[in-house]
């Protein structure tokens, strides 16, 4: 299996989570982009792949808050 990670990150949560900002566009393009890595190194439709989100806050003060969304774009 593949597993494609998206990591993104924001300085806090006042505008929300870090997850929020992966809509359909950006996962479109993940997948266009994890497409082109397949054929290009001859995996397309031999492996398995997954799509794993990371989020990331960064607060003023304290310890980096995390999140691990496995599987993140199935349907």
């Amino acid at each position: 299996m593949v597993v494609i990670v998206e990591v993104r990150s924001r300085a806090s949560s006042e505008r929300g989570s870090p997850l929020e900002t992966v809509g359909r566009t950006k996962q479109a393009r993940l997948r266009r982009g994890a497409t082109a890595w397949l054929v290009a190194h001859n995996l397309w439709e031999r492996v398995a792949v997954r799509f794993d989100v990371f989020g990331v806050v960064f607060p003023p003060e304290g310890a980096p808050e995390l999140t691990w969304v496995a599987d993140a774009f199935r349907n």
